[in-house]
């Protein structure tokens, strides 16, 4: 893995800290301190990541490390792990309610709440580290059908969150249950990324191995998308989505041929509606069945 620093105006410097695995996600996450951020990384060997930046030596240090292993994933009695003994990360997410409370979705299926604060020991190996590795996970949910290729927190609801991966669901899910609350079928084929919109609390949209973008409002009696944006000739996976935080009516999408479009949504997918805060809380509160 490289560590690019534009630090200083005589140009580009780099440091290289080799870590197994592919690195799946990487994001800034506030630290304790105010107005301080930390980089938050994960890889398919196993570990997350917290790094800060040391602006005067140009370079990034690693002040805590977290690693999974299936002997130390609390156990529900719907988890049926598979694979070998480290988890696999292949998404993750931090709650913007709870600085401690980040998710983990795995190769396996595995879907995790973790804690920033754990002090438990993770059972690997330690030599060679500047930091000791902990087992974060505090709590599974059942697992998905598949590899989890990405993990949404709502940001009008501090339990709910959103999963999607190989199985071509997602799953909107609460912190506090380990079933889903609701699984909407989104495409025969892989869905890559979820997001929930920023202006909308019902409403969340997809990016799909067939090439669509669906868009779905769960006001809607029907689960059907409320839309779909399609760009191109067949065959191009949409591989990621982004919401425009500041300009919610604008949707980017990236493309498996590198390509990346913007689009500017309907007024009735960016504009919440007066009892749409009331309808996510009754989704939250309802019990899995």
């Amino acid at each position: 893995t490289g560590t690019w620093w534009f630090g200083t105006p005589a140009g580009l410097r780099t440091r290289f800290w080799p870590r197994p695995g592919c690195q799946q996600t990487v994001f800034w996450v506030p630290l304790e301190k105010k107005g301080e951020f930390g980089v938050l990384s994960s890889s398919s060997g196993g570990g997350v990541l917290l790094w800060t930046v040391d602006p005067d030596q140009g370079r990034m240090v690693l002040v805590a490390a977290y690693a999974f292993v299936l002997q130390q994933v609390p156990h529900s009695s719907s988890l049926k792990v598979r694979g070998g003994s480290t988890v696999g990360v292949t998404a993750t997410a931090v709650s913007p309610w709870d600085p401690d409370t980040f998710l983990v979705g795995s190769e396996g299926g595995l879907l995790l709440r973790c804690s920033f604060s754990s002090q438990t020991p993770a059972a690997v190996a330690s030599e060679g580290r500047s930091v000791t590795p902990r087992a974060p996970a505090v709590f599974s949910f059942r697992p998905s059908g598949g590899p989890v290729h990405s993990v949404h927190c709502s940001p009008f609801h501090r339990n709910l969150f959103a999963s999607a991966g190989t199985d071509g669901l997602v799953q909107v899910r609460s912190l506090l249950q380990a079933d889903p609350l609701l699984s909407v079928r989104v495409s025969d084929s892989y869905v890559f990324q979820v997001q929930w919109s920023p202006s909308r609390p019902l409403v969340f949209a997809a990016a799909t191995g067939p090439g669509e973008v669906q868009i779905f409002d769960l006001a809607r009696k029907s689960l059907r998308p409320a839309a779909t944006i399609q760009d191109g000739a067949p065959g191009r996976t949409a591989t990621c989505l982004a919401f425009n935080g500041q300009n919610p009516r604008l949707l980017a999408a990236g493309r498996s041929d590198g390509s990346v479009g913007v689009w500017r949504l309907s007024s009735d997918l960016t504009e919440q509606r007066p009892a749409e805060s009331l309808q996510l809380e009754q989704i939250a509160n309802q019990v899995a069945e």
